[in-house]
């Protein structure tokens, strides 16, 4: 079949006078399956209609988006497989300097708010044109949302990106929806009945069960009213209970359908079996391709969906809690493929998801009523109707392991160890100790403290205890010699530095040195975020202590990396601020000496104050020429 058009030319060199879609994307065009712009392209071109793919185009020149002309039915946007400004910006706000969904991991090649961007440009030519947003940016921020960067409230993107309609979620079956009620000559503003859509309307319909939002203004002025908001938002996540959401902006309301139904096996496996390249568009060859792929090219994806519901993932809001899992069968046939390709070595490199260990519905119910609107399944304790039984999931395995070609099949899509350990048979555990792990197994325990976990919505520090126990135990039974590689988070909400020392002392009992910390990243629509902007839990209305200052954020995060020199005072104002002098000292329960490492004397140079970056380096490296003296 080949890579869809990206030039007029190539367009008619197919023989189509224009195309039914444009698709306008904020990352380098690559036809896998990983990449939310290749699966909707391709479903598209399935059900029949014709696409033509604009990459990263100019943003600054409107004529960059008039590649193919003005397309039958319409545009489609979407701002890439991240959000641009989680793309652009770490959580300190420096600018990255890499970006992996760009032809040689360049950065710039997008605009910051891409999606609004694009389809103003677009604006700019075709007033009228259909444009439909999607994707993880447009799904993300579909409703009036806390922006980090702006540090303020915005307007759901669909106003402020002037498009007609957006789709949430994954879209496969959206998109299709939307197409033919397009291609029947319905206009784009009387399409209000799709799940998985949001639209604007001056009056909803009152013959639909719809609960009105507090309006916009109310979420701008009253931080409460926002985590009341977010409360109903997350309750109606669910596609077999979810009820029309309607928010008031002035005389129009912007109204959120309920999700769609989750893909079953076989809609599963169908759009994995499209005609993908598997790989970056060829023009990009000069530049070196596009580093992103190299995390999935090797990899197959398993299953969607997740429902461990952490609080700071936006999983719930976008995949649903409801997991999808594609056949043994279509698993196999990609594998297939991979092995095929001339520079597989042998090892496939994760088989997964957003929780590799979840390859069915939590429990029966699921299927049909949908996920429990008040309840968690795996949080706080295990659901007593959740049925932990990774049977498929260990057969699968099995067959992959045992493919010509195949030297190793490991597991790096997160495994949720609670959820493991609900598994009164341990084949999975021990398969996994002897056959999938490449030396060392990655866990997201993310903290210590039981205060700052049930913020989080993960289970007890004891239960990570007892994952840690059982996992060194198989690995001397097995005689293997595999570590434990914990991914820790600072500065969530609801860890004072009281939280934080309690986190160190942790790291320092265990004899571990992580080389990277994850700050927490307030990113749209998550609880954790509602949290970090309202200091209230939405779920309960309790407050929460929120970390926002910049230098009590740093000293959270050096306190994760005490054994660096580097972090000597940061760590020694965060141990006097919590008032443990007890762990300075030269006693092996101390943290850091009294004394500071080194020659040092004087105190490092200041952070900057609140809104401001944080410096990525206070002190120079030894590395790094001093200063010749005078």
């Amino acid at each position: 079949m080949g890579f869809l058009p990206t030039t007029k030319k190539e367009m008619l060199e197919r023989g189509w006078e224009c195309c039914d879609f444009v698709y306008i994307i904020g990352d380098a065009y690559v036809d896998h399956p990983s990449f939310g712009h290749a699966i909707i392209s391709r479903v598209l071109e399935h059900n029949g209609y014709s696409v033509g793919i604009i990459s990263q185009p100019d943003w600054k020149n409107p004529k960059s988006i008039d590649v193919f002309g003005r397309p039958r039915l319409g545009f489609l946007v979407s701002g890439g497989n991240m959000d641009s400004m989680v793309n652009h910006y770490s959580v300190t706000k420096h600018r990255r300097k890499t970006d992996a969904f760009t032809p040689g991991g360049v950065m710039g090649k997008r605009p910051d708010y891409a999606t609004i961007v694009y389809c103003n440009l677009i604006r700019q030519l075709y007033k009228d044109v259909p444009i439909l947003i999607g994707g993880i940016e447009a799904s993300l921020r579909r409703l009036g949302h806390y922006d980090y960067w702006s540090e303020s409230m915005k307007r759901s993107i669909l106003l402020d990106s002037q498009a007609n309609l957006l789709m949430y979620g994954m879209g496969e079956k959206s998109i299709v929806e939307i197409a033919n009620a397009l291609n029947s000559g319905l206009d784009v503003n009387d399409i209000t009945y799709i799940d998985g859509t949001v639209f604007k309307t001056t009056q909803p319909d009152d013959s639909l069960p719809t609960i009105i939002l507090p309006s916009f203004d109310e979420l701008k002025s009253n931080k409460r009213k926002y985590a009341e908001s977010f409360k109903t938002q997350y309750a109606n996540c669910d596609p077999f209970t979810a009820k029309r959401l309607a928010e008031p902006y002035g005389s129009v309301y912007v109204v959120q359908n309920p999700p769609q139904k989750p893909l079953t096996e076989a809609q599963m496996d169908e759009v994995y079996a499209l005609p993908y390249m598997r790989t970056w568009h060829p023009s990009y060859e000069k530049a070196g391709g596009v580093p992103a792929i190299e995390e999935v090219k090797f990899s197959l994806t398993s299953c969607r969906g997740c429902f461990g519901a952490c609080s700071f993932c936006a999983l719930t809001f976008h995949q649903g809690r409801i997991i999808q899992s594609r056949s043994h069968e279509s698993i196999l046939q990609e594998a297939e493929k991979i092995v095929k390709e001339k520079d597989f070595k042998g090892y496939i490199h994760d088989v997964g998801g957003p929780t590799a260990n979840f390859r069915a519905p939590a429990c029966e119910k699921q299927l049909t009523k949908g996920a429990c609107s008040g309840r968690q399944c795996l949080f706080p304790t295990p659901c007593k109707n959740m049925k932990a039984d990774h049977s498929d999931y260990v057969a699968l395995l099995r067959k992959l392991r045992k493919m010509d070609g195949v030297k190793k099949v490991f597991v790096r899509s997160g495994i949720r160890f609670d959820y493991l350990l609900a598994d009164k048979k341990d084949t999975f555990f021990k398969e996994l100790v002897q056959f999938h792990i490449s030396g060392q197994l990655k866990v997201a325990p993310e903290h210590v403290s039981d205060a700052v976990l049930s913020r989080m919505g993960k289970p007890r520090n004891a239960v990570y205890n007892q994952f840690v126990d059982k996992y060194y135990a198989l690995n001397k039974q097995y005689g293997m010699n595999q570590y434990l590689v914990p991914y820790l988070m600072s500065s969530h909400p609801g860890s004072t530095m009281k939280e934080a020392v309690e986190l160190a002392e942790y790291i320092r009992d265990m004899g571990y040195n992580p080389e990277q910390v994850q700050d927490f990243y307030p990113t749209p629509s998550t609880l954790s975020t509602v949290m970090y902007y309202t200091g209230l839990d939405p779920r309960t209305m309790e407050k929460v202590y929120v970390p926002t200052d910049p230098h009590e954020k740093a000293m959270q995060r050096a306190l994760i990396q005490y054994r660096n020199p580097r972090n000597y005072y940061l760590v020694r104002e965060a141990l006097i601020k919590a008032h443990r002098e007890d762990l300075i000292g030269s006693g092996p329960k101390c943290l850091i000496r009294a004394v500071p490492p080194g020659k040092r004397t004087s105190p490092p140079p200041k952070l900057p104050a609140k809104g401001k970056p944080i410096a990525k380096n206070p002190f120079p490296s030894k590395n790094q020429k001093k200063p010749r003296r005078k």
